[in-house]
């Protein structure tokens, strides 16, 4: 049981619900703790293949609770560091799970919320969602966030949201290639389902071994050790299992045994 969570099932998708509608689903230390452990069941749980997360109420999420913002203000600098480890932990959580993860973003993206967005592999926005890096405004950065904000919109234009705290359209995230579908809110669930279709046609083990690859290579240079550790990537999964049944459903003309109806 979760006090700020609700996780549905549906087959193969699991759907996260924050579920703090009053507060626009804002952190706290409740939320932080539930959703880690969330990300870490679902992660292990082999009847899950994508994990969708979402909120509930208007706002997808409006970041830090200012409630617990005023209490760790107050903090002495441990209690500070540790509130801040959790927060991080939290997001690398979301951001290293195996399985494929879709945010399924409404309203606000605020702050975390936007830091949420990014550690996703994959960003559904609704037309009238706004997402902002607002931390500078109440004097702190966007520090826990910025490993998964940078990397989906770049360090060129993290200098100046992260600066300007300049609030940021559902087509202009499009185009900084945080959202990769905008789309009416009357759709956003359509979309959703849609990626998740998608999805669902992959092999489970090839695809978490994507998001490693990406890991690994994103942003390296192109050395010998880097051809060698992708050489070895993909022999090491073209003998497995999977790889195999994949290939011999091509062939075959027919759906792998991941894909329902297979």
């Amino acid at each position: 049981m979760h006090e700020t969570l609700e996780i549905l099932r549906d087959g193969p998708v699991a759907t996260i619900w924050m579920n703090r509608p009053d507060v626009h689903n804002a952190f706290n230390e409740q939320l932080i703790a539930e959703l880690t452990a969330a990300c870490q069941a679902l992660d292990t749980d082999d009847a899950v293949r994508v994990v969708v997360l979402a909120g509930r109420g208007k706002s997808f999420s409006a970041g830090a609770d200012l409630n617990w913002m005023r209490r760790a203000a107050g903090a002495p600098v441990e209690a500070n560091l540790a509130d801040a480890r959790k927060l991080a932990g939290m997001l690398r959580t979301l951001a290293e799970m195996n399985k494929p993860t879709i945010a399924r973003v409404h309203g606000a993206a605020l702050g975390g919320g936007m830091g949420l967005a990014s550690a996703c592999d994959i960003c559904i926005a609704g037309e009238g969602a706004v997402f902002a890096t607002s931390e500078v405004r109440f004097g702190i950065i966007p520090s826990a966030i910025s490993p998964y904000v940078i990397r989906a919109i770049g360090a060129r234009q993290a200098g100046r949201y992260f600066q300007t705290a300049e609030r940021i359209s559902a087509p202009r995230a499009q185009e900084l290639g945080l959202a990769h579908e905008v789309v009416a809110a009357d759709a956003l669930d359509a979309k959703v389902a849609e990626i998740v279709g998608a999805l669902l046609q992959g092999g489970p083990r090839s695809q978490g071994a994507a998001k490693a690859l990406i890991r690994a290579v994103a942003d390296q240079p192109v050395t010998d050790a880097l051809v060698e550790d992708t050489a070895r990537r993909i022999a090491t999964l073209r003998a497995t299992p999977e790889a195999q049944e994949g290939l011999a459903a091509f062939l075959d003309k027919r759906p792998a045994s991941w894909v329902a109806g297979g």
